[in-house]
């Protein structure tokens, strides 16, 4: 299973070539905009677990000149042309805050935080997490030529061809007593070194309230990107095979509609596992029964509607899920069945089941030209920004890029002539070469 699941392109290696190549991209672009905003990738591609084009792009935008302070942190060290907010969170749900009470005014708010003030009952002002998505939505919408979708969360979601992004905006947040608490719990994992890692990336708040709350336009969600990135790149091997294949059980069988369960909630579940248990015990001979454990876990959210977030557990990931009595007793009984199927219930995921068939020859010849594709494209995307002028236009001309695509070209009519040889009658190159990189 374990040989399967670097196959599929879940091994070390091209797990630190991906974030690798996306922290150079970060980098690259912050460059451009030193002092304005600043790039964070997230989720997926910043943990290194999907190949380029296989899910979406989550990416933090994050706006300098802004930071938010947690009740009774000292604003004084900080630049005089810094906006401060400070985090009321009394009156909010865990996890949550309003950003209450302008302290001081700096010199580089953008407009639309100006716009997107507002007052409360008592006349001091707060900033509206709905006003500022909308401000930043009607920006974009004017901007370049993707095609923005519907909100999701604090997400704009953005498509060009095939590629789909969730773009955020975010506030830089220092809360160094909700990462304490964190930090001070007794744990078989992470190491010492990386809490301490975790504890100085601080913490970002995104433009989302509680679900259900009255004042949820007010509200912002507390989060730990950067943080969590790390924790997750210090997981070994077989807690990221269990990550991956619980997210197959989550999309493959579950198949939510409304995001009742989430990649983030299975997240969750394997950051626990690895927390409270030593970690000697995750090895390749107990991948199952950890999957196992994965699965009750999960279950077990479903069925109590509970699951505490890692990083604050008094906060229910679970909470106003939307999840209906007759969707819950369904999981559940079809979470049940995969664990009384043992390793037979990897039968149920289409891409594991599809890489057995195929195993050992014809997975490992595509795997590898898969795995240089993707690599080229990692190349290519870096290289693209560095060959872009003040204008955004790019020197296609470039030696690099034209090896590179040169390369590229190469891989798609090797593939495609074995798939002619096999009996396959696509034909389009472009296509073929969206399916490698998907």
């Amino acid at each position: 299973m374990c040989t399967l699941m670097n196959c599929l392109g879940y091994g070390p290696h091209i797990r630190q070539a991906r974030r690798d190549a996306y922290r150079e991209a970060d980098r690259l672009m912050n460059a451009r905009w030193t002092g304005i905003i600043t790039e964070i990738t997230s989720g997926s591609k910043a943990e290194g677990l999907t190949c380029f084009l296989e899910s979406d792009w989550d990416w933090m935008y994050v706006l300098e000149g802004i930071m938010c302070l947690e009740n009774g942190v000292d604003s004084d060290k900080l630049p005089r042309e810094t906006t401060v907010f400070t985090l009321n969170t009394g009156v909010c749900y865990h996890g949550h805050s309003r950003l209450n009470l302008l302290e001081r005014r700096g010199d580089m708010i953008p407009s639309q935080m100006l716009d997107s003030l507002c007052e409360d009952e008592n006349g001091r002002f707060l900033l509206s997490s709905a006003l500022v998505v909308d401000a930043v939505n009607s920006e974009w919408a004017s901007m370049g030529n993707e095609i923005l979708h519907e909100r999701a969360g604090p997400s704009i979601p953005s498509s060009l061809g095939p590629l789909h992004t969730d773009n955020v905006i975010s506030l830089r947040c220092h809360c160094p007593g909700i990462l304490s608490r964190w930090a001070e719990r007794t744990r078989h994992w992470p190491p010492p070194d990386i809490v301490h890692k975790v504890v100085t990336m601080g913490s970002f708040v995104t433009p989302v309230g509680f679900r259900g709350s009255e004042y949820q336009h007010l509200e912002w969600r507390i989060c730990f990107n950067t943080g969590e990135n790390e924790l997750m790149s210090s997981l070994n091997n077989t807690q990221v095979y269990i990550y991956v294949l619980l997210k197959m059980v989550v999309k493959d069988v579950l198949k939510p509609v409304k995001k009742e369960i989430t990649s983030y909630t299975v997240k969750n579940i394997v950051l626990w596992l690895a927390e409270n248990n030593p970690q000697a015990q995750f090895n390749e001979s107990s991948l199952f029964y950890w999957l196992r454990e994965g699965l009750e876990k999960l279950r077990t959210s479903i069925l109590k509607i509970e699951l505490p977030y890692y990083m604050i557990p008094e906060r229910n990931l679970m909470a106003a899920c939307g999840l209906d009595e007759g969707q819950k007793c369904t999981w559940v009984n079809t979470i049940t069945d995969m664990m009384n199927e043992g390793s037979h219930t990897l039968l149920r995921l289409p891409r594991i089941r599809k890489a057995i068939i195929s195993h050992p020859e014809p997975l490992v010849w595509y795997n590898t030209k898969r795995v240089e594709m993707e690599l080229l494209q990692l190349k290519l995307m870096n290289r693209e920004i560095q060959c872009k002028d003040e204008n955004g236009v790019v020197n296609w001309l470039d030696p690099m890029l034209q090896a590179i695509l040169s390369r590229m070209y190469e891989l798609v009519i090797e593939v495609h002539k074995r798939m002619n040889r096999e009996g396959s009658r696509l034909n389009d190159l472009i296509e073929i070469r969206i399916m490698m990189l998907m």
